[in-house]
């Protein structure tokens, strides 16, 4: 709709950008700058917790706000990416055949480390779980957000 008011009333479209950043841009209401501020609120927000989870380790019963924590972080890292490319395109990235796998042992992990610490109490296996979730959500998500951050940048 942008787009035909921009043809109406007689403003050309900027031909210095790229065709993917003309169509990141024309498929989402948030500009670009607000996409990737609110990327970086979001992933510091999901390190930050997932610090903070770390350094909570090691108190008495610190393990379960460990993995509560831990996992809170992996969750808002991983909504972070919906701000660069949309929800609904993060998604049917998660799922292609080549992520497929990692991202559903990403998901089970997040799930299993909170089984392991809430009903089956074992401190273990909820450590396991944590360091699943690190190795899938990398596995994951770390090619989806440099592809998308290095394709905003112009090559020479």
């Amino acid at each position: 709709m942008d787009k035909l008011r921009r043809v109406l009333s007689g403003q050309e479209e900027n031909e210095e950008l790229g065709l993917t950043a003309q169509v990141i841009l024309d498929a989402s209401t948030l500009s670009y700058s607000t996409r990737v501020k609110w990327f970086v609120i979001c992933f510091a927000g999901g390190i930050l917790c997932s610090i903070m989870g770390t350094a909570l380790l090691f108190l008495p019963n610190g393990l379960k706000l460990f993995a509560v924590f831990y996992t809170l972080g992996n969750i808002a890292a991983l909504a972070s990416t919906c701000f660069l490319m949309g929800p609904l395109k993060q998604l049917k990235r998660m799922f292609e055949p080549t992520r497929l796998i990692a991202t559903i042992v990403m998901l089970l992990c997040l799930v299993l480390t909170l089984c392991a610490v809430f009903w089956w109490h074992k401190k273990g296996l909820a450590i396991i779980f944590c360091i699943l979730q690190f190795l899938a959500m990398t596995c994951c998500l770390l090619p989806s957000i440099s592809f998308k951050l290095l394709s905003y940048f112009p090559t020479t």
